[in-house]
């Protein structure tokens, strides 16, 4: 049975959105058993499976929108490109057009209008988030920063993800306004001289509330350090990858 973590937050009836794990589907090892990333070298009929499984957790005649991820800032509108475009983000306002991003450390953001008539994945490790990504999202939706809420997924958690240097310096030029956000996001490392303990949550949700994002979200748990739950790029090298799925609803 594939297990569905469901956001905990207030968007309206007319939104469906939930992450994966990698419990519940048909992929062999390293990548047991949810898989659904078409590039980590898994068997590719196991992975039209398994996004076959992924499919039927959503209404009848929804269309996925699935992307090429780069790290970049690239945003698209859901089901106006081809399969597999390289893009980091894609919004609708279609019902029955579904927004999916694939993650194995990276985090993943989902955005929903108050209205419950837009919404938009993101697919944000620390080059996006640095780049921009999260902003370039909310530039590309119909609707005002101000009318939008966020909600962050499971992605590597700050005990785990060990970053240099250049990373937060990557922050800082963004953020030097506020310093407060890089010591509450970046701790120096207990043992590493130079090296930084990264919260990518705190880091999203700091750019979410400069962008005018004051309703956010959160899922905190961490991909790296629970190997039966979730896949982690980090941990693991060759893996698999999960999805985290938005749309509105037909009918509703």
């Amino acid at each position: 049975m594939v297990e569905r973590i469901v956001p905990d937050w207030p968007a309206p009836d007319s939104v469906l959105a939930f992450s994966t794990t990698r419990v519940g589907g048909c992929s062999g090892q390293p990548y047991n058993s949810l898989n659904v990333g078409t590039h980590v070298g898994d068997d590719a009929e196991r992975v039209g499976l398994n996004r076959a499984l992924l499919a039927a957790e959503l209404p009848l005649g929804s269309q996925l929108q699935w992307l090429t991820q780069v790290h970049g800032v690239h945003v698209i509108r859901a089901g106006t490109a081809g399969p597999e475009v390289e893009a980091d983000a894609s919004w609708s306002v279609d019902p029955g057009q579904v927004c999916a991003i694939m993650t194995a450390d990276c985090l993943p953001v989902l955005f929903s209008s108050t209205r419950g008539d837009c919404v938009a994945a993101a697919h944000a490790g620390w080059r996006g988030l640095a780049g921009g990504v999260l902003e370039a999202t909310l530039e590309a939706m119909p609707c005002a920063a101000t009318n939008v809420m966020a909600w962050l997924g499971p992605c590597i958690g700050p005990a785990a993800f060990e970053v240099g240097a250049d990373v937060r310096e990557a922050f800082l030029r963004e953020l030097r306004d506020d310093h407060s956000v890089l010591l509450e996001c970046f701790a120096s490392h207990p043992t590493l001289p130079g090296k930084y303990l990264a919260d990518l949550h705190g880091l999203a949700r700091a750019r979410l509330l400069k962008a005018g994002v004051s309703r956010v979200y959160a899922y905190r748990a961490c991909t790296y350090s629970q190997p039966q739950r979730f896949f982690s790029f980090r941990r693991d090298g060759q893996t698999g990858r999960m999805a985290t799925v938005i749309a509105l609803k037909t009918g509703a």
